[in-house]
């Protein structure tokens, strides 16, 4: 047999290793040999999860028989720690009597006492946490999900750098509470979904001086009625990812350092009944033949619900920008008027079958310094709006009318396409992209390698015209 190499390690080393791995784990080492009895001592980091995988599956009855030896586990653990320093403590619990709350209390309470650095605490179960759990002048990352339920009078967290907010029982005045009692926070994570009956509440307002990092996801596709207003009161912000419905007013205030946005904002409703609304550069024959229609068709449709408009005004100083498909839309129906992104470098877009890209030419219009353009697929709704930045169906002008192409203005000089597996739309579009943007010098396409086509895809690509000499077209 080889020789036991791991254990000629140096006790730090060791330490530092079973501090990766889940507690009980590392102290099932200490009847390996007399080497690792005592090591678990120098554990800096716990991880504690009263339910494994296969226990999540049954019912919580038969987990909460189990809870019991679990709570002695981490007893015996911390007691054996006594003198220890702890940096990190991840707790996934279920408790079932309110006594248990306290237990969870005292192990908190002894990390804390010990220089944590960071807290993930999840429950499974109803937890209501104490304003003393609150307080800490040396925790620096907290993260609080599930079934916790905050009443939150006192919060002072000094150092906290990072605070993760996971589907909590949460309402206004503590949320806010939790962050003024953040003076340094510089990221904030927030998600929340419709499993539970609370309204509306982190996220859809966050205000810090200090944040840097902005992390926002709220999947609530049957609370409409909560999304009244958003705002944004994040001076410091560089970074931006927001997720949600979109609400009836968005607000974003002082925004000036802001580099990097990534919007996903979805509409409540449908809105493939505005694709034949007509343009104003419908061609008289098109005009002729509607005086046929039903007088149904001529109704006023109602208005979209939301407005992003000072959202999007608040964020023009950006240097990168994603829009999800969800958001194209949401920007051509919600924004009254597209701002200029003067310092707009990286516009990146997702593309579906079932949204369209009615926004892109003033979108693209609205970015003189565009270098880089991105599309994660190019297949998507066809309306007549799209304009010139689509080729799926070609404009029709008033005669005497003339209008420059966005695209033949558009400065990009990078084109990258992901997702392209070459039906004749993409390759129409392509052909259209390589024939209008005339300051193109690299064109990178993902293809999948185990496409039996993929072969015929390079060739036809690379077969089509392009209007720029230095255009050079790669796959990746």
């Amino acid at each position: 047999m080889g020789s036991d190499q791991i254990s000629r390690l140096p006790d730090e080393i060791l330490g530092i290793i079973l501090s990766l791995v889940p507690t009980k784990t590392a102290a099932s080492t200490s009847v390996l040999s007399k080497r690792w009895r005592n090591l678990l001592c120098l554990v800096d980091s716990l991880s504690f999860d009263e339910l494994n995988d296969e226990e999540k599956e049954e019912d919580q009855e038969d987990a909460m028989s189990s809870s019991q030896p679990f709570h002695d586990f981490m007893e015996k653990t911390f007691a054996l720690l006594s003198n220890s320093p702890i940096k990190k403590v991840s707790l996934s619990h279920l408790p079932f009597h309110y006594s248990d709350h306290s237990r969870v209390y005292s192990w908190i309470y002894t990390a804390m006492d010990r220089g944590l650095l960071e807290l993930h605490l999840h429950a499974y179960a109803c937890v209501l946490l104490k304003k003393e759990l609150l307080t800490s002048n040396t925790l620096v990352k907290l993260t609080l999900s599930g079934e916790y339920c905050l009443e939150v009078k006192r919060v002072y967290f000094p150092v906290l750098k990072s605070l993760s907010l996971e589907f909590l029982e949460l309402d206004y005045p503590d949320y806010h509470r939790l962050l003024d009692g953040c003076p340094t926070l510089e990221e904030l994570f927030v998600a929340d979904d419709d499993d539970h009956s609370n309204p509306l509440c982190c996220g859809a307002v966050v205000k810090s001086e200090s944040l840097k990092r902005l992390v926002v996801s709220i999947v609530l596709p049957d609370s409409q009625e909560d999304h009244n207003s958003m705002l944004l009161d994040t001076p410091s912000l560089v970074y931006l990812k927001y997720t949600s419905y979109v609400f009836k007013e968005h607000d974003a205030v002082g925004l000036d350092l802001l580099v990097e946005a990534r919007l996903d904002l979805s509409l409540w409703e449908s809105t493939s009944d505005y694709d034949d609304d007509h343009d104003d550069d419908v061609d008289d024959e098109k005009e002729d033949d509607n005086e046929t229609d039903d007088d149904d068709d001529d109704e006023p449709k109602m208005p979209i619900f939301g407005d992003v408009t000072k959202l999007v005004v608040g964020i023009t100083n950006i240097t990168t920008l994603h829009l999800s498909a969800d958001s194209l839309e949401t920007f051509h129906f919600c924004c009254e008027s597209m701002p200029v992104f003067n310092n707009l470098l990286n516009l990146s877009i997702e593309s579906d079958k079932e949204k369209g890209w009615q926004v892109m030419p003033i979108l693209l219009k609205s970015c003189p310094r565009l270098h880089t353009f991105e599309i994660k697929g190019l297949v998507h709704r066809e309306t007549n709006k799209c304009g010139d930045a689509c080729a799926c169906i070609p404009g029709k002008h008033k005669e005497g009318v003339e209008e420059v192409c966005c695209l033949l203005t558009c400065q990009v000089k990078v084109l990258e396409i992901s997702d392209y597996i070459g039906s004749s739309q993409e390759l129409k579009q392509m052909r259209h992209f390589l024939g209008k943007l005339k300051f193109l010098e690299s064109v990178d396409v993902s293809i999948d390698a185990n496409n039996d086509n993929s072969e015929l895809l390079r060739n036809n690509l690379l077969t089509l015209p392009r209007i720029s000499s230095k255009c050079n077209i790669q796959f990746i």
